[in-house]
């Protein structure tokens, strides 16, 4: 079978021809030969790229690499994940070993199963008040044994894809549980800083305050005074040494400051008691109410997840900004995530350690310190578990007020002011305030319950509101309508409506981002009966422009439809013709009127200064000072159906752009033969030696009129070709007409055409399947062979020598409407004189999945 296959050398032409999925599937197979139309296959054997012996280890050795920058990550995150693992273990009540079983849990198991590779989790900040609770209620072994349940939970969340509701909580909701923790924490941490033990609630602890400060312990206060002043002072070091000293967390050096001035001195203080591990305790079958334990679960697992999915979004906005393109971070998958937070649960709990989320503080110095993979995490999980087995002794040196100021002020920060002016920006103070106390006073789950019941009474408490006003202004009735219009507000709305006068003018201003069918009705309704009556309707947004004609009667004059929804279905009926210009009395007035051409033009004139042009005055008349300074010398077809603004997501100002039939870039020195003109280079000149345009693209597209044209051309024919390379168009001679215009210009598409059937330069080729037809083929080649055109250029040449310009290829596939961006990007063939092009040319898909969507 692979005899049959011909090579490359065996087709001099090579009309594409595309195959069928089997003959695909067979030829995927086959080791010998490949055909030239495979663009799936491997690598020709004649390039010297894929020829080159592989030394690399095989097998899977390969996935186990670690980046130099993951292992630098994994210390940073370790130095600050340590101390804070130990002080959420002493705030909650549990072992300190417990901690760390987490801390290490997190890392290796959430680091390998998790969706999101550099999020890491450990001991959960906003469980901490919960998980002091539930020991305090249960014990620990049992708390263990809710931390397991909780898990297998989670991981029933994860099967049913139900991952991405949590995010559908209110932001308010959200930072008033967190700061609600926050408040908790720091009022319990406070009476250890001030050498007492912590009581069950905030409000005890909130009473018992005074008591305590009556007696206090100096050595255990000034030990937490010089933990927070140094966390404070480190990162302002200034200078040279600051710079040197920042390399270490300002948490673990407030740590080892306060261990070893406590050491020296010899206060008398408690310290850490790590008690041997094989004293550790494990957990055992829950004993309890079950309602008791079902709420405990339900809180753990809520609780948790919340947690650990906006973590995850956060982490994924902090990798997008990353800058860092040889960095390929992928998008957070939040059922995966869900999925390996509730197997490092069920681990933790197993193992006696605290209930596990991801850490935003964890998590953004993973991402700040460089980490590009999830080995970064599961670095940090190990040197967690080294340091768990061989540090005991250094541990046991660390105050229990260190860490106490440590967590206090931790919790202390989970009271964002900037999230305080958010939410009372956006009018969710109430629910961020009803969150807080309920989180305090009650229980976390309690509070949460009594956010969304706040968060949803103010939401129908919005959408109930409509204020509607009636006045007049020079003549003009002005009906304003701000707020949601629902069937709450048609009696209101009626009633003003009603006022307006027959037959007058009347401007209604939509102030809101929702209306209900039952206020649709009602405004169609009077708008068709004012009309009817001889008046005038206009419907505004809040910025004054026209948004709607809702019941406007659609006639055979009207010319054009509206933009931009509209213009999904832009199937235009041909208008009515238009009287013609006619004489008037003793002189030659004229009349002037638009047939159906000139009236779609002069309807779509008006629209643009009706419903665009207010929008964009200022902008416009902003480059009208400054003066255009495009990016980008955009190159591309004449062909109607390319709107390179549409595609390009590009304004005013942005881009240079030089549009002929079939996106042609004549070499220097041929344009302007046999009375052409220079437009083409002229325009390249002028875009890249005086406006100093960054890149330069050509785009061509599919089913371009010019690369048929140059198939179709007689002298193009298989019939006619000759043998050996192809030749240009005949010229024009007494015995033949002259050639036209666009038969001149096509000349300049025979270089793509040769390329395309040349055995010396690679197919350009769609990454995932075959051009469709040589058509398509040819299409691509030409993108290619117009980049080497462009490269000829003298202003061109100069630009690239001096590295200030960037050339690319794309190609728009018009009935699919996707984009396609050269692999290589125009980068300059060094191949050696005389040797063949064998690198593929290749067109990537732009795939909106890579930038704006998560892949859950």
């Amino acid at each position: 079978m692979s005899a049959d296959v011909p090579t490359r050398e065996d087709q001099p032409d090579r009309p594409p021809r595309p195959q069928s999925p089997k003959t695909t599937k067979t030829a995927k197979t086959r080791k010998s030969t490949k055909s030239p139309q495979d663009p799936q296959g491997p690598q020709r054997s004649r390039s010297p790229k894929t020829t080159a012996p592989d030394h690399r280890p095989p097998g899977r050795w390969r996935e186990f690499r670690i980046a130099g920058a993951d292992f630098s990550a994994s210390i940073s995150v370790f130095l600050i994940a340590l101390p804070l693992s130990l002080g959420i273990a002493l705030a909650t009540g549990a072992p300190l070993q417990a901690g760390l079983v987490a801390a290490a849990v997190g890392g290796l198991v959430v680091g390998r199963f998790g969706g999101v590779p550099l999020q890491v989790s450990g001991p959960a900040t906003g469980l901490t008040v919960v998980t002091a609770g539930l020991i305090q209620q249960y014990g620990w072994r049992t708390t263990c044994a809710i931390t397991v349940l909780a898990g297998l939970a989670q991981l029933g969340l994860s099967a049913l894809r139900v991952a991405r509701t949590a995010l559908a909580v209110s932001p308010a909701i959200v930072h008033g549980m967190l700061a609600a923790i926050g408040i908790s924490i720091a009022l319990a941490q406070l009476h250890i800083v001030l050498g007492g033990n912590p009581q069950s609630s905030a409000v005890a602890n909130v009473q018992q305050l005074p008591a305590q400060l009556a007696r206090l312990h100096p050595a255990a206060l000034s030990v937490s005074v010089l933990t927070v002043v140094v966390l404070f002072a480190w990162p302002r070091i200034p200078g040279r040494t600051g710079r040197i000293a920042r390399r270490v967390p300002a948490a673990l050096a407030a740590v080892a400051a306060a261990t070893a001035v406590a050491t020296f001195a010899g206060l008398r203080l408690d310290r850490v008691d790590l008690p041997s591990w094989s004293s550790h305790v494990l957990p055992e079958v829950p004993n309890g109410p079950v309602l008791g334990l079902f709420a405990a679960v339900l809180t753990v697992t809520l609780v948790g997840s919340v947690e650990s999915l906006l973590s995850a979004v956060a982490v994924d906005k902090l990798v997008a900004a990353r800058k860092d393109p040889d960095v390929q971070i992928p998008r957070a998958r939040l059922d995966r995530e869900l999925s390996g937070q509730g197997a490092a649960n069920i681990v933790s709990g197993a193992l006696g350690g605290l209930p596990i989320a991801g850490g935003g503080v964890r998590s953004a110095t993973n991402v700040a310190a460089g980490g590009v993979s999830r080995h970064s995490t599961m670095l940090y999980g190990l040197w967690v578990a080294v340091a768990a087995l061989c540090l005991v002794p250094v541990f046991d040196l660390i105050p229990l007020a260190a860490l106490a100021a440590l967590v206090m002020v931790i919790g202390m920060q989970m009271v964002n002011i900037t999230h305080m002016r958010s939410v009372r920006r956006n009018r969710e103070l109430l629910v961020y305030v009803g969150t807080l106390a309920g989180v305090v006073f009650v229980g976390v789950l309690e509070g949460v319950a009594i956010g969304i019941a706040l968060a949803v009474g103010v939401a129908l408490h919005r959408l109930t509101r409509t204020r509607i006003t009636l006045d007049e202004r020079e003549g003009v009735h002005r009906l304003h309508a701000r707020g949601q219009l629902t069937f709450l507000a048609v009696p209101r709305l009626s009633r003003l409506l009603h006022q307006v006068p027959q037959g007058s003018a009347c401007v209604v201003e939509l102030d809101g981002s929702f209306m209900d069918h039952a206020a649709y009705e009602a405004l169609h309704d009077w708008q068709v009966s004012h009309l009817a009556q001889g008046g005038s309707v206009e419907f505004t947004g809040r910025s004054g422009a026209r948004i709607a004609e809702p019941a406007e009667p659609v006639t055979q004059s009207s010319t054009c439809c509206r933009p931009w929804t509209p213009w999904r279905n832009h199937h235009c009926g041909e208008p009515v013709e238009q009287p013609r210009p006619e004489q008037g009395r003793g002189t030659d007035q004229v009349r002037v009127t638009t047939g159906p051409r000139g009236g779609q033009l002069a309807s779509g004139l008006s629209s643009f200064q009706r419903n665009t042009a207010p929008l964009v005055r200022g902008e416009l008349a902003r480059l009208a000072r400054e003066g255009q300074q495009p990016s980008q010398l955009f190159l591309t077809c004449a062909d109607s159906r390319l709107v390179t603004s549409m595609i390009t997501a590009s304004g005013p100002g942005d881009l240079f752009t030089v549009r002929n039939v079939g996106n042609l870039v004549p070499l220097p020195g041929e344009e302007g033969a046999e009375g052409q003109d220079d437009s083409v280079a002229a325009a390249i000149e002028y875009a890249v030696d005086i406006l100093r345009v960054q890149s330069i693209t050509v785009c061509g597209h599919s089913g371009c009129g010019a690369m048929q044209a140059l198939l179709n051309t007689p002298e193009n024919t298989p019939e006619n070709r000759p043998a050996s390379t192809l030749k240009t168009l005949p010229k024009s001679t007494p015995e033949t007409p002259p050639a036209s215009p666009l038969t001149r210009w096509l000349r300049h598409g025979q270089p793509s055409l040769e390329r395309m059937r040349s055995r010396d330069h690679a197919w350009a080729r769609i990454s995932g399947r075959l051009p469709a037809d040589a058509v398509e083929q040819l299409c691509l080649t030409n993108v290619v062979q117009q980049l080497e055109h462009l490269r000829a250029h003298p202003a061109v040449a100069r630009a690239l020598a001096e590295q200030r310009l960037e050339l690319h290829g794309m190609y728009f596939h018009v009935g699919e409407a996707q984009a396609y961006l050269l692999a290589a990007d125009g980068q300059p063939d060094e191949r050696p004189e005389g040797q063949s092009d064998s690198t593929d040319k290749v067109f990537n898909r732009v795939a909106p999945t890579a930038f704006e969507e998560s892949r859950a």
